[in-house]
């Protein structure tokens, strides 16, 4: 069963929305409207009790991706997404640090010292780290319009908690031109449903999405709204926006391009990369990924997912060239960065020879 396409006040289609089971692959319904997909995450928060400061200033961290670094050598640096910062407790000499976990998190139970890094600098370090609890509740979702399969009706009749867990799910989304886009995983509970005005057989369902759905921030809905509307048909449509916004940008990139059979191009094919948009990583993997494959295309987001792409399937086969033109931009923005760990190493450098050893032979303009 399939639900009337979305359109807008102007007739332009809007996306399309499969919610379906992780397990068996079972459709639960489809819809064109879905509300709370975006909202705020469950961001963690952390107090750096004795906090002392290397660099001038309050670190200016919003939608920066943190790197902190415990004091203990056997322990992994970890990774706060979006970090913010208010600054110094006012009246204490702590540093109250909020962000997006990274898979792995912090080391339970670790209150040891920290170094604290962005990528690129060294902001300070603390005595003493501390995770604040929260108390967020889980998010919601509500499917506006969702024709239910007979499964879902049939778990809607009987009504019991057991049926209404419909387990772990997808919300499968499509652009309006029906090509995939992204999906988002949550554990789907009912948690209310009624007629929709939208439609005869139709309904409107909501769901508990469980701590596994994290909502879309809003920083980044201007980015999916471009996205929605289909593949975009020229390069660099994400130059004109900030870091954080470029990451959300190259994040459906990434999503989409990994769900696509790329058409490797023959051996020798000459490259044309445009740099003068490359101020920061994502735009690096933005601009790489439209030289090989056009607007809107993937090609690595990172140096390994660099190296797999260049062992094709993704649109390059070895040998090839690549004309990279206003070179310069990246080599001043790139060059003085920092591992996780907080080791300096050239990234502009080595992006060249990740490329150079998987034959793609580069020219600088």
């Amino acid at each position: 069963m399939i639900a009337p396409v979305h359109e807008d006040e102007n007739g332009r289609e809007g996306p399309r929305y499969t919610l379906a089971g992780t397990g068996d692959g079972h459709v639960w319904g489809v819809c064109a409207e879905v509300e709370g997909l975006f909202g705020e995450p469950d961001r963690e928060t952390y107090e750096l009790s004795g906090w002392v400061p290397e660099a001038a200033g309050v670190p200016a961290w919003v939608g920066s991706r943190v790197w902190l670094v415990p004091e203990d050598d056997a322990l992994d640096a970890w990774l706060l997404e979006d970090a913010e910062s208010s600054g110094q407790l006012p009246g204490t000499d702590g540093l109250l640090l909020t962000g997006l976990d990274d898979y792995e998190g912090p080391p339970e139970k670790y209150r040891g010292r920290v170094r604290v890094h962005d990528g690129h600098r060294w902001w300070g370090s603390c005595r003493e780290f501390t995770h604040v609890l929260s108390s967020e509740q889980p998010p919601s979702l509500v499917l506006r319009g969702l024709a239910p399969s007979d499964r879902l009706r049939a778990a809607l009749v009987k009504g019991t908690r057991r049926a209404l867990d419909l387990e772990e799910a997808a919300l499968e989304i499509r652009d309006a031109q029906g090509e995939p886009l992204t999906d988002r995983l949550l554990r789907a509970t009912v948690s209310g449903w009624r007629p929709s005005s939208q439609g005869a057989d139709l309904i409107d369902l909501e769901l508990d999405g469980g701590r596994l759905f994290t909502p879309v921030p809003e920083y980044a809905r201007p980015v999916w709204e471009r996205w929605f509307a289909g593949l975009p048909d020229a390069v660099h449509a994400w130059a004109g926006l900030d870091t954080r916004r470029r990451g959300a940008w190259h994040d459906l990139v990434r999503e989409r391009g990994c769900r696509r059979t790329h058409h490797d191009r023959p051996a020798g094919h000459t490259y044309e990369l445009d740099g003068r948009h490359i101020t920061d990583e994502p735009a690096l993997y933005l601009a790489l990924g439209e030289a090989v494959n056009g607007p809107g295309g993937y090609f690595g987001g990172c140096l390994a997912a660099l190296r797999e792409c260049l062992g094709g399937t993704f649109g390059y086969t070895a040998p090839a060239t690549l004309l990279w033109r206003d070179a310069a931009t990246a080599h001043e923005h790139l060059s003085h960065a920092l591992t996780p760990d907080g080791r300096p190493y050239d990234l502009f450098a080595a992006v060249l020879d990740t490329l150079s050893e998987r034959g793609m032979a580069v020219t600088l303009a």
